[in-house]
């Protein structure tokens, strides 16, 4: 379940202008550019730079460890489930095996609302593509999800949302999707 469009309040949108005024003067692609993350729990606004935001918002990189794609590739080229274990054992060793495979089942016991390494990647590839298009340029937004309640499935929960803003504010209706050619 993705998280609503948001509203931003009058505190927030000038906050919110002031990063799409400083991605309109940015003569080019950096780490600096803004991104939005909106906490609706606690009605904050907070702008980081796109090169912090792995760290204020870490995304679940659990199930891209090395091993477990060693695992998957080998299983997919014709190896059954043991013998690819085995020959990951071999490369990698047991214990790193076990750590990598301990990680993702914690990760799929604790809340990550949807945010993987898969989708930080697609949202700084997007903001370089819409950066580089010539078109306006776009604001990312991401709507932190709210917590799911106590004793409830975390799994169950909703997802961050992220949005595409354009100068004026306004959400882009469609997602962007980053090809290449």
């Amino acid at each position: 379940m993705s998280a609503e469009p948001p509203t931003l309040s009058p505190g927030q949108l000038v906050r919110a202008r002031a990063a799409a005024h400083a991605l309109r003067q940015a003569p080019h692609w950096s780490g600096q550019l803004p991104v939005l993350l909106l906490n609706r729990c606690w009605l904050r606004l907070t702008v980081v730079a796109v090169e912090r935001l792995a760290l204020e918002l870490p995304p679940d990189l659990s199930r891209d460890a090395p091993e477990l794609e060693h695992w998957r590739a080998l299983v997919e080229a014709g190896h059954g489930p043991w013998q690819a274990q085995q020959l990951c054992w071999l490369e990698f060793g047991a214990e790193a095996c076990q750590r990598a495979l301990r990680r993702y089942w914690n990760a799929q016991e604790s809340p990550t609302h949807g945010w993987t390494l898969e989708r930080y990647l697609d949202l700084v590839a997007t903001y370089r593509q819409s950066f580089a298009s010539g078109s306006p340029r776009l604001l990312p937004l991401i709507v932190l999800a709210r917590p799911a309640g106590e004793g409830a499935d975390p799994a169950a929960g909703e997802d961050h949302g992220l949005f595409w803003l354009r100068p004026d504010l306004t959400i882009v209706e469609r997602a962007m999707r980053h090809t290449c050619a």
